[in-house]
């Protein structure tokens, strides 16, 4: 039997960013792998970019280093009905304190359109960005990333940086 390798932690310290660069977070939650899938794909896009990247499943970060990116992707799984998954409720009431239209966000997620919510858990994030950050961009996924929903992941990517850049106070 073949034990898939624990995931590695790609990240650099916000501590340690200079201000030459946009830093960026990625913060998913996953279950089935397919998010946290999606959440790699960007990854991979943002490091061909020049921006300091992070990308850390929700259990590996702290909404207390939230003020120590210029731009944030937030990626989640939808549960039940259409509801934001428990380890998420954090990080969303986090961006409605923290209220900051000087940051630029985007929101993305994976579902099953069987359910009548498809990704219902990214509409109430995008609804709420909307309202308390610099909102760039929503992508929906439809149960794992597939060839066709890597230009979608691009221009997800793109209208991040050109937003962040439009608003980036370094």
């Amino acid at each position: 039997m073949n034990k898939s390798p624990e995931p590695i932690l790609r990240s650099h310290s916000p501590m340690d960013l200079t201000n030459s660069k946009l830093s960026v977070a990625i913060v998913y939650a996953s279950v089935s792998g397919n998010t946290k899938e999606l959440a790699e794909e960007l990854y991979q896009i943002f490091l061909t970019k020049s921006v300091h990247i992070s990308i850390y499943s929700i259990d590996e970060f702290s909404v207390s280093h939230l003020c120590h990116y210029h731009a944030v992707a937030i990626g989640t799984y939808t549960w039940g009905n259409g509801e934001i998954p428990q380890e998420m409720r954090e990080l969303y009431q986090a961006f409605e304190f923290i209220n900051r239209k000087d940051m630029t966000t985007a929101v993305f997620g994976t579902g099953d359109s069987f359910y009548p919510m498809f990704c219902g858990a990214v509409d109430q994030f995008r609804n709420m960005l909307y309202v308390h950050t610099n909102l760039a961009a929503t992508l929906k996924v439809e149960l794992r990333p597939q060839e066709q929903d890597l230009q979608r992941c691009k221009k997800l990517v793109e209208a991040l940086l050109l937003r962040a850049s439009m608003y980036s106070t370094s």
